[in-house]
């Protein structure tokens, strides 16, 4: 018992520490917001209906919050430090418009 308690231990401590890693992926320039959505936020953030997921919570359901946790990530997801300026403006307008609040 104590082996399996210590085996899902690492494994769970494993998944985080991976989860809050940083991402190298760089949107070309000329990339939507959805491309960036579909090819960075996908793996993650899966639609709950046709073009909506539940992404974004109240405090942050706004452009500059959402840019900044795509950059910064958190415990639980991932960083894009690579997606700047236009295309970070891109991706969180798509975010915005195809996102429902929990």
């Amino acid at each position: 018992m104590k082996k399996m308690n210590l085996v899902l231990g690492v494994s769970a401590l494993a998944i985080l520490v991976g989860c809050d890693s940083g991402s190298d992926y760089t949107p070309a320039a000329d990339a939507s917001g959805e491309n960036i959505f579909s090819t960075a936020c996908t793996e993650c953030h899966k639609p709950i209906s046709a073009d909506v997921a539940i992404i974004i919570s109240e405090g942050v359901a706004n452009k500059e919050a959402i840019i900044n946790k795509v950059q910064s990530g958190s415990m639980r997801m991932t960083a894009f430090p690579n997606i700047q300026g236009d295309a970070a403006d891109r991706l969180a307008e798509y975010v915005l418009a195809n996102s429902a609040t929990q």
